[in-house]
Parts: structure tokens; sequence; C-alpha cells
């Protein structure tokens, strides 16, 4: 049972500094919400695959339980709940909190939102069905520690999803450079590229927490066109990897 705290104090602060503007489309987390179908697009068809669910019919992820550890706002709960899954969304910003809430709340869905670390939760014996990862794993002081714990969170075969940015000179430029300093879409400083991963990095990761790898691919921005897609080819800046607990 994990019992290491991984959680990075200034990496937390920033967040919490912008708790309020999560679900502004306008404001610093515009990019996260123009990636957001892209990204809602792999989870799905990922959940769908592993658990064999007709996506075609109401409520297609009722029965399963989903944890999505660094919830933020809830831009990935609230679809979850929509699906029919039984959601609950973690977040170690407690100002995240209440902002998911009262939205979730004022669109009519019941999410079990928490105050809380991956660690603890696993430390409960807490068991999902899926653990959602996104975004998060760059921003922890102990990567291998936070994978542990999410695989203590897993059923036999449940599934993680786990989403991060590559550490090359172009996501250097795509993702600080462009995002924060040209485009001020965030904050200076919300990214540390020392902090990122590349995804061979992130496959050993994975399978020393005792997961197996099944799955990556590469989310993909398109300037000319405005916006995002998925890619099987180029992981060159942001990625998503798929892993089941065996």
């Amino acid at each position: 049972m994990s019992t290491i705290n991984t959680i990075d104090p200034s990496e937390v602060a920033k967040f919490e500094a912008m708790a309020t503007e999560w679900w502004d489309t306008d404001g610093k987390f515009k990019p996260l919400h123009m990636l957001n179908p892209t990204r809602l697009d792999y989870i799905v068809d990922q959940i769908a695959a592993e658990f064999a669910r007709d996506l075609s019919v109401k409520d297609p992820f009722k029965g399963l339980r989903i944890l999505d550890i660094g919830c933020g706002g809830g831009l990935l709960s609230e679809p979850m709940a929509r699906l029919g899954a039984t959601v609950v969304g973690a977040d170690a910003a407690a100002g995240n909190i209440p902002v998911a809430q009262i939205h979730a709340e004022k669109s009519g869905l019941e999410i079990d939102y928490r105050h809380t670390t991956a660690e603890d939760i696993a430390a409960s014996g807490e068991k999902f069905d899926v653990v959602l990862n996104m975004e998060v794993v760059e921003h922890v002081a102990d990567p291998l520690g936070f994978l542990t714990a999410c695989k203590e969170l897993l059923k036999d075969n449940g599934l993680l999803l786990c989403s991060t940015i590559n550490r090359n000179p172009k996501s250097y430029m795509v993702a600080i450079i462009g995002a924060e300093h040209i485009m001020r879409w965030l904050p200076k400083g919300t990214h540390e590229w020392d902090k990122f991963i590349t995804p061979d990095e992130l496959y050993e990761l994975i399978e020393n927490a005792g997961l197996t790898p099944v799955d990556r691919k590469g989310f993909v921005f398109n300037p000319l066109k405005w916006s995002w897609s998925i890619s099987a080819r180029d992981l060159s800046v942001n990625y998503v990897t798929a892993s089941i607990k065996s």
C-alpha cells in the first residue's frame, strides 16, 4: 500500500490561484477547453473498448466507477457522469473543489468531489474501474510514487488513462514559449520543462508501477485549422497513454 506523499506544494499553489477560472473558456484554462473534446474522444473510446460498452445506448458507462485524479473544475468528471458512470473527482488544490461542486450542481450532476490525494484514497482501500490521470503527472514530486498509487486504486483489469507533455525542444517552444509567453494562454511558470516526461520514460514508469501499457497516442494542435486531433505517430508535444492492471 502506497504511503508516499507525491504532492508538490508549489504546483498545487499554481492551480489554486487559478481555481475560479476553470469554466471560463477564454480564461487561463482556454488551452484545456480547446483540447478537451479531443482528449474526451480518446478517453471514451478506450473505456468503451476495454469494458465492451455500446456508446449508442443511454448511460453506456453505467456500473463503472471512475476516479478523476487532479479533477480541477470538473472538465472531465462531468462528461463521465453524463455517460452514466459513478464519478469521484479528487484534487490536491482545495480551491478547485467548491468550483467543481457548484458547476456540477448547476448542471444537475451528482459527482463526489473531494479535496484529497491519490495516496490517501488508495490508503482507504477504495477501488475503481478507471482512473483518469490527465495532465497531472508532470506536476507531482514523485511520478513513480504517484503512478503506483494510481495502480493501487484500480480493480483487477482496471484502466489507467494518463496524459502529459513530452520533453524535447519542440515541447519547450510550444508548451512554454508559445502557450505561456507568446499566446499568454497560461500564466508564466505554469509548466516546468525539466518535469516533462518522454513517452518512453512514461512507459517505463507505468511498468515499474505494476501496470501494463497497451496504447499511446499524440494530441496534435493544428494552428491553421485552430483545432486538435489524435495522432498515432506524432507524440512530440502532448500525448496520452492507456494501461491495464492485470
